[in-house]
């Protein structure tokens, strides 16, 4: 059996030592582990107290989403059977770039048997990526019969929890299937606001005009969550039509409306979304000229693309 090197064993040795600060530079250290170390790192792992645990894991989360070249997912892998379910959770966060089609057997399994709902949850939402890839035809046909027949299950189970129905309806807003664009349109008829809000969210991940009217109505709604979520789905849906509402939301009290709005103008391009998301360059406000300009590069960078 390969060695565990003598640096990797004294940070793992320090990172569980409740005495010790948990230093960035040594954690990142912990990226791209081999099987030895990721089997003396289990070892350990048992040992240290449920609150150091989490909070290792949720600074690896932090410093893997700052900086991709670091590698948790040997880690995140292993702390997924965690016995705690926060732990469990941060474990499919951190999980959210890897494609390995192994990790849906995983998923699926602890969407289903989980005995925390928060865990159920994260695990349909892990699943989304996979729904994505599944209509992007970048998923074989038994992995995304496997992704689409487990979220279609949540979906036509009425005993399921909310939080993790609408997480799954979430997750399959993507597939371009008729009890998805069904269970979409139920939900938005529901008289609990997250539930509808969650619809909105899947309206655009759906990617169908035909949801469009419905969104241009929710752009006006008195609810700052339901505009958000309307805003950002018109962006996902790209049909300029939206583009007029969307310049007004540009001016909404709310400033997270703002720069969903903004942001949506973006992906949605055209020459009066680019002439408006000019003018938001120049606002004094920080965060809308500074999401103006996120929008700006995205334009950019399509039209590079585009010719």
């Amino acid at each position: 059996m390969e060695s565990v090197p003598t640096n990797i064993k004294l940070i793992i040795d320090k990172i569980a030592d409740l005495e010790k600060p948990l230093v960035n530079a040594e954690l990142a250290d912990l990226s791209n582990l081999s099987n030895s170390e990721l089997d003396y790192l289990q070892q350990v792992w048992g040992k240290i107290e449920l609150e150091r645990r989490l909070k290792i894991i949720s600074r690896m989360v932090e410093l893997a989403e700052d900086n991709f070249e670091l590698n948790f997912d040997g880690i995140y892998k292993n702390c997924l059977r965690d016995p705690d379910k926060d732990v469990r959770v941060k474990a499919i966060e951190g999980l959210w770039e890897n494609e390995e089609t192994a990790l849906i057997s995983i998923l699926i399994r602890m969407l289903n048997e989980d005995p925390s709902e928060t865990v159920q949850a994260a695990a349909a939402k892990g699943l989304s990526k996979f729904a994505s890839l599944a209509e992007l035809k970048r998923l074989g046909p038994a992995s995304s019969n496997r992704v689409s027949q487990a979220l279609l299950a949540i979906l036509l189970d009425s005993t399921k929890p909310p939080e993790v129905w609408r997480r799954a309806l979430e997750a399959a807003a993507p597939l371009s299937l008729p009890d998805v664009k069904k269970a979409i349109g139920d939900a938005y008829k529901s008289a609990d606001l997250k539930m509808k809000n969650s619809a909105i969210y899947a309206m655009g991940k759906n990617c169908d005009s035909t949801w469009l009217p419905i969104l241009i109505k929710e752009v006006s709604n008195p609810n700052p969550d339901v505009r958000y979520e309307a805003a950002g789905a018109c962006g996902e849906i790209c049909d300029e039509e939206a583009v007029p509402h969307l310049i007004k939301l540009t001016q909404d009290k709310d400033p997270e409306v703002q720069q969903a709005a903004i942001l949506s103008l973006g992906k949605i391009g055209g020459v009066k979304a680019k002439a408006h998301l000019l003018k938001c360059a120049s606002n004094v406000d920080e965060n809308i000229s500074e999401a103006a300009e996120t929008a700006l590069r995205y334009i950019d960078t399509e039209e590079d693309i585009r010719f």
